[in-house]
């Protein structure tokens, strides 16, 4: 479990695929030390990025097993249990458990938009059944609904509760739920949308669940450092390069997965892992994976740290 409150940058990864049932543990081997190279400092599994809502019950557990297997507790490890069904996420979460995860992380049920009683009563009824400590998980885009600031605070009374991560990229909300848990010290705030991550470490948050942290580690890692140490001049200088991935390996293509499909097409094209998609989505084709390439290229030396973490994975 996380003994002392959590901070810094803790990249959602991916799932590496070789198809829809198939766990690619070579990919997700060079993946984990591709971070840990970049220093980053924990690891979610089975959040958005992850494809947790796509991909089959016991592939979940895999992806658990493997990864707890590969990290070795080098750093603390979350892992997200979300789902419609309160039954499947305690099992997830009791999966998790057992294989030595430190913390859950839980969304919303979705389809069915629950009222802010009903989504505390929910929490409420999964929290004490729960062996580990739980981080709330913001996603009103793939939710449609976000948690208020009263029920962040009333859910946040159970000692249970000991972070939440904000990806609805709301500057506003994000700012109210920090200065709602402005005197607990001892609660993580991280937030999403990397392009938001300096602003709000510099502004108190805990750090940054970041998805270019994947393909990038050091980036966002130094970003960080950066932020908390308030200087801001290398903030501005890697910010920039913090919105270049976004405004490229991100933005290609018309699709509502593009994030995903760049993203995974980057890390197979500079070799970390497989860029298979599971269903119904289906990974760039070869006109895409070119400008990704080239988007690579242009984003210039932060490419040698690819070359640095994949050196020591393979030793």
């Amino acid at each position: 479990m996380i003994k002392n409150k959590l901070e810094g940058i803790v990249p959602p990864l991916v799932t590496p695929l070789l198809n829809d049932n198939t766990l690619d543990v070579d990919g997700l081997e060079r993946l984990i030390e591709h971070v840990i190279a970049g220093g980053v400092h924990g690891i979610f599994i089975l959040g958005t990025t992850g494809e947790a809502q796509s991909i089959g019950f016991d592939l979940r557990v895999e992806m658990i097993r493997q990864t707890s297997r590969l990290l070795k507790r080098r750093l603390p490890l979350l892992v997200g249990v979300s789902d419609t069904s309160l039954s499947d996420s305690l099992r997830l979460s009791q999966k998790a458990y057992e294989f030595d995860a430190d913390a859950v992380v839980s969304a919303p049920p979705y389809y069915f938009a629950p009222g802010q009683p009903e989504l505390a009563e929910y929490y409420e009824k999964l929290i004490p059944q729960l062996e580990l400590p739980l981080f709330l998980y913001n996603m009103p885009a793939h939710t449609k609904v976000s948690f208020s600031v009263e029920t962040i605070k009333r859910l946040a009374q159970n000692p249970k509760v000991i972070g939440f991560k904000d990806s609805s990229a709301n500057g506003s909300y994000f700012q109210s739920v920090m200065y709602a848990m402005r005197d607990r010290s001892d609660f993580s705030i991280f937030v999403g949308p990397e392009e938001m991550t300096a602003e709000a470490v510099m502004m108190g948050a805990s750090g940054g669940v970041n998805g270019g942290a994947n393909l990038f580690p050091k980036l966002y890692v130094d970003l960080y450092h950066a932020a908390k140490a308030m200087d801001q001049d290398k903030v501005r200088q890697l910010q920039q390069k913090v919105m270049q991935v976004c405004a490229t390996i991100y933005s290609n293509g018309k699709y509502g997965s593009s994030y995903l499909k760049g993203l995974k097409s980057a890390l197979s094209v500079v070799g970390i892992c497989s860029d298979v998609l599971a269903s119904p989505y289906r990974e760039f084709d070869g006109e895409h994976k070119e400008i990704i390439k080239r988007a690579i290229e242009e984003l210039g030396s932060e490419v040698n740290t690819y070359s640095v973490a994949l050196e020591k994975a393979d030793k």
